[in-house]
């Protein structure tokens, strides 16, 4: 059955949407198979390294640098789980046409569905650190309460940024090789530029309009308020996420299926 999108937005029928959800839960359930098949502690791999990064920032900013900075092991957990479903999503977007040149030659394999896979394998690593991060918040004395039912609305919305910015990487990086590259250097620097080892309130007021513009700022300080804070996040700055996200979504998926008839010849 050919499923190749036609346009921007193709009339599929149901059997052929259910195909697609069939086919995309396959290759995540693979991606993970695959991923942890001769790792001795599996999927726990994806807890360590936060975890690990929390111990280096609570020993330097709490212990050495004093840094105040209330329920600081939570909040930074919480920070890292956000941004490490975020990075890595984008970093292995960007080579996921290649990674996937087998399946990408199968004739009318739709390979619309391939960035969506990479993003989704996060999401479950990231759902899989909730428990953790449940841990952190109890032996601080919170628990998330009012606002709770928000947190999958942020999912949502941080999962629709993450797609449009993937769909374009994801189809720039087979043409051009050095996307990988200028992709890390710019994630590590907008990683330092969000407030994930410490609070938005900190920053001095001359530098809090560069952090208005920096989507992640808002998606962070969201993710705590509902899980840390039980207050309601900001809700401008996130509908604008949300606008913009649809609009990003829209040009990268159309950017995406415009390249889609060069993968072949190019990987």
């Amino acid at each position: 059955m050919k499923i190749v999108p036609s346009g921007l937005f193709p009339q599929l029928s149901r059997r052929e949407v259910l195909h697609l959800r069939d086919l995309i839960y396959q290759l995540v359930g693979r991606e993970l198979k695959v991923r942890y098949k001769r790792s001795v502690i599996g999927i726990a791999w994806t807890l360590l390294n936060p975890l690990l990064q929390l111990l280096v920032f609570a020993t330097v900013f709490r212990s050495v640098l004093k840094l105040s900075v209330p329920h600081y092991a939570s909040s930074v957990f919480c920070g890292l789980m956000v941004w490490t479903w975020f990075q890595t999503s984008l970093t292995e977007a960007t080579g996921v046409i290649n990674a996937n040149a087998t399946l990408i030659r199968q004739p009318g394999f739709p390979s619309i569905i391939l960035p969506i896979v990479t993003i989704l394998v996060h999401m479950i690593h990231f759902l899989l650190a909730l428990p953790i991060l449940l841990v952190f918040l109890l032996i601080d004395g919170v628990t998330p309460q009012t606002y709770i039912w928000e947190l999958p609305l942020l999912m949502l919305l941080q999962l629709g940024f993450t797609a449009g910015l993937s769909y374009i990487l994801a189809a720039t990086s087979v043409t051009f090789d050095d996307t990988k590259y200028t992709v890390g250097v710019l994630l590590q620097i907008l990683f330092y530029a969000t407030p994930i080892f410490y609070d938005i309130s900190l920053v001095p007021d001359r530098y809090k309009f560069w952090y208005w513009l920096n989507p992640m700022s808002h998606l962070v300080s969201a993710y705590r308020a509902v899980l840390l804070e039980n207050a309601q996040p900001n809700l401008l700055p996130l509908l604008a996420i949300g606008v913009g996200s649809l609009g990003l979504f829209v040009l990268g998926r159309g950017y995406f299926i415009a390249q889609s008839d060069r993968f072949v010849e190019k990987i």
